[in-house]
């Protein structure tokens, strides 16, 4: 059976942590900053964790086991 390759679109967007879980940044911090206030850009900047639902979807797409 061939291996299983590495989404790379998922790669480069998502990282998996040594606890196992999975890291992302949030959504919106790409453009348009001007119009946000400085506590929202400060909000964006902070990366988070994504949800036990989506980790295992991710993980596969990583080729986490």
């Amino acid at each position: 059976m061939p291996k299983m390759k590495t989404h790379r679109g998922a790669a480069g967007r998502f990282e998996v942590r040594k606890n196992g879980r999975v890291r992302r940044r949030r959504a919106g911090h790409n453009h348009m900053l001007e119009k946000k206030t400085r506590k929202q850009k400060r909000r964006l900047n902070t990366e988070t964790e994504l949800t036990r639902s989506d980790e295992k979807k991710l993980k596969r797409l990583l080729g986490v086991r």
